[in-house]
């Protein structure tokens, strides 16, 4: 049975409702593991997504060796070992360190940094990111103060194409010709304009900043700041920056309404060396499949749940192809899983109402024109940005809703779970044109 249901009369939550510290900060890191119903979880910060050989070797190993054996990929192009035993920590704290993945223990959990992962690759940027990549984890984790930040503090660093610009990171650098760079601060319009070669120090003057605005409110995250602590801090920042020996200065730049992933396949413009862009189905990756992907070459994986393999022999770029297509990877745009995604659902989650990601791999059909996130419960956790398909488990079926800027604008509910009414009608929301 499908009912329909206005906007204004969703009894949930946004999906960008923002939250502050109600207790210490409890998102799981590598070194402090989450217990969940299928075993302890450990999140390991990959800033930018970047992983050698060497280090995807290490978590393919500890996935093996600790866990169900699969690597699941965030919102965040971080990593998630699952079913570890709770006494784990110690040997994979050990192995994770040996691979040079926790370079600094304190600050293991804020090294949150997404960043556009075709930079440098294709030629389309403003800027290579990879050195503001390298400087800011550096500089992240050399200071004191930053291990103040909540694990759901976001820096971004967008190469001027736009891609991680517009997932509403906290903190994002914006490559400029010329330069120069942006410095967006929360999701604003408003952005300070800073010499290029200083970007990443600057980021790290806005965080402190950040961290003395959220003091009486316990903001975990700049969207949490109230109004007016939110529309003080870039005068803030640009004082510090002035302080600090940065020239700052206002500018506006709108902030782009979508987040494009990179399109699955041959990476154009690269010369020398070729690189390929995959989707992983649902983010996650079996024992084969990560084997076959860490052994291609440099891995970058992305905020959208998956990953750009580089330093590829052109030679062997298209029969590589074959193969991760063969493994059951996304490697072209019509791809009936290309922008399908769930949370990790039942039974993996205490919280989650339904098995999503059965349900979601069962709806799978054409490939449709808006993605589609499927979330066990109202929590949403890993949902997109921009404009999606909102898919909620709840006590009295599916709510489907179209998302337009993190808010829901319209849905309709399957009350009685039938399988094919859910399918058709997610598959209709997805193809619909506005």
């Amino acid at each position: 049975m499908l009912a329909a249901m206005s906007a204004s009369s969703l009894p949930s939550r946004s999906p960008g409702d923002a939250c502050a510290r109600s207790s210490g900060d409890a998102c799981p890191g590598a070194l402090r593991l989450h217990r969940a119903d299928d075993g302890a979880l450990a999140r390991i910060r990959i800033p930018g997504g970047v992983l050698t050989p060497h280090q995807a070797e290490a978590l393919g190993r500890a996935a093996e060796r600790f866990g169900d054996g699969e690597l699941h990929l965030t919102s965040r192009g971080n990593v998630q070992l699952r079913g570890l035993a709770p006494d784990c920590g110690v040997e994979l704290a050990g192995m994770l360190s040996g691979a040079g993945l926790l370079p600094s223990e304190p600050h293991e959990r804020v090294r949150n940094v997404v960043a556009s992962p075709l930079s440098g690759l294709d030629g389309l940027g403003a800027v290579d990111v990879r050195p503001w990549l390298t400087e800011l984890d550096r500089i992240l984790c050399g200071n004191d103060r930053a291990t103040a930040l909540s694990g759901r503090f976001l820096f971004a660093l967008d190469d001027g194409r736009g891609d991680v610009d517009a997932l509403g990171a906290d903190l994002t650098l914006i490559g400029r010709a010329g330069g120069s760079a942006l410095l967006r601060i929360g999701e604003r319009d408003a952005v300070l304009r800073v010499p290029a070669p200083d970007g990443p120090r600057a980021a790290i003057v806005a965080a402190e900043a950040f961290l003395d605005a959220a003091r009486e409110t316990g903001a975990w995250r700049v969207k949490d700041l109230p109004h007016d602590a939110t529309a003080a801090l870039p005068a803030d920042v640009v004082r510090r920056l002035g302080q600090a020996g940065i020239t700052g200065a206002p500018e506006s730049r709108p902030r782009p309404s979508e987040a494009r992933p990179p399109v699955p396949g041959r990476v154009p413009g690269s010369r020398s060396e070729a690189a390929l862009s995959v989707g992983v189905p649902l983010g996650r990756l079996d024992r084969a499949q990560w084997r076959l992907l860490a052994g291609a070459g440099g891995l970058r994986l992305t905020p959208w749940r998956g990953a750009v393999v580089t330093g590829i022999a052109p030679h062997r770029a298209d029969g590589l192809l074959s193969e991760l297509a063969g493994a059951g990877l996304i490697t072209g745009p019509g791809s009936p899983w290309a922008g399908v995604g769930a949370c990790i659902g039942q039974p993996g989650c205490a919280k989650s109402l339904a098995d999503v990601r059965a349900e979601a791999g069962a709806a799978v059909g054409p490939a449709g024109r808006l993605p589609v996130y499927w979330s066990g419960c109202e929590r949403r956790c890993g949902h997109p940005h921009g404009e999606w398909i909102d898919v909620v488990a709840t006590p009295g079926g599916h709510r489907i809703s179209h998302v337009r800027g993190d808010r829901n604008t319209e849905a309709a509910t399957v009350l009685d779970n039938d399988p094919v009414v859910l399918a058709a009608t997610v598959a209709a929301a997805r193809g619909a044109r506005t």
